[in-house]
Formats: structure tokens, sequence, C-alpha cells
């Protein structure tokens, strides 16, 4: 369990309390240290002024209401789709326009070059388009085959 409290306050700022520091901190942010290798372990409690003021191993071991908030807030700061299938690739030379099904819906972007593609560990990639959203393919094996040779071309 906890030794702290995170409540929001009227103006949605989240607020840190821990029992026997006798202030509390407004607008605390939550930060993964591993967000797509271990997104639920590792998260810093940062003060505004970037100060960590607490380390969770786990969200599963906070209280629900803490964990809620503690989400909510990584999911409102964090905006990472994860490409589920690739529809269409205008051109194998770049710039290309790219047709993409994702985790939160379809879209097109353009991928100005193949070094926007980076890969991350054995099977993950990050595509960044021309506008700097980033894209994750979680794992190239669980692409369907016609994904995975379009994305070969650029690999």
């Amino acid at each position: 369990m906890s030794n702290f409290t995170i409540e929001r306050n009227a103006f949605g700022k989240l607020v840190f309390s821990a029992p026997g520091e006798g202030q509390s901190h407004v607008g605390v942010v939550p930060v993964r240290a591993f967000p797509i290798a271990a997104p639920d372990n590792g998260i810093a409690v940062v003060s505004s002024d970037g100060r960590e003021l607490a380390w969770i191993e786990q969200l599963s071991d906070l209280p629900e209401t803490v964990r809620i908030l503690l989400e909510q807030e990584l999911a409102s700061r964090e905006f990472l789709p994860q490409i589920l299938q690739i529809r269409h690739v205008s051109a194998f030379a770049t710039p290309s326009t790219w047709q993409v099904c994702t985790d939160r819906g379809d879209t097109r972007f353009v991928l100005k070059g193949e070094e926007d593609i980076r890969r991350i560990g054995p099977d993950g990639l990050i595509i960044a388009d021309s506008h700097g959203v980033q894209y994750l393919v979680r794992d190239l094996q669980q692409l369907d085959k016609a994904s995975r040779k379009l994305l070969d071309r650029f690999l």
C-alpha cells in the first residue's frame, strides 16, 4: 500500500500529500519509467519543479481511487497509437503516405524518410510521421502478412 494520497483539486490539477510531510504538492505529474516495455511498472510522481516525490513499483499496488487518477492523467498526456494493420503505402520511396488501422481508429500519415522508423527491442518499432506523431508497432510478428510485407520494404 502507498503511504501517500493523490486527489484532483477544483482546477483539475493532481495534488500529492504524504503523511508527516506537512505540505501538499499541487500539479504533480506521473511519469512512466518504461512506457512501452513495462507501462504499469516503475512510475514516478514528480512535483511541478521536477523533484521526485514518490516511486510506484506497480500501478496495481495502489488503492483503486489513486490508481484510476494516475491512469487517467497518464492517458491524457500520452498519445501513442498502436498500428494494428498497414492497409496501403503510396510508394516504396519516401516521402510516402501510409494508410493504417490503429487501436484508436483508421488514419493516414506521411513518412518523410526511413530514418523515421526506429527499432525498439527485438520485435517493436516506433514510426514518426511528418508532424511528429509517433505510432507504435508493439510486435512485428503480430501484424498480418500483408502489413509485414509492406513494412519490410522500409526496414
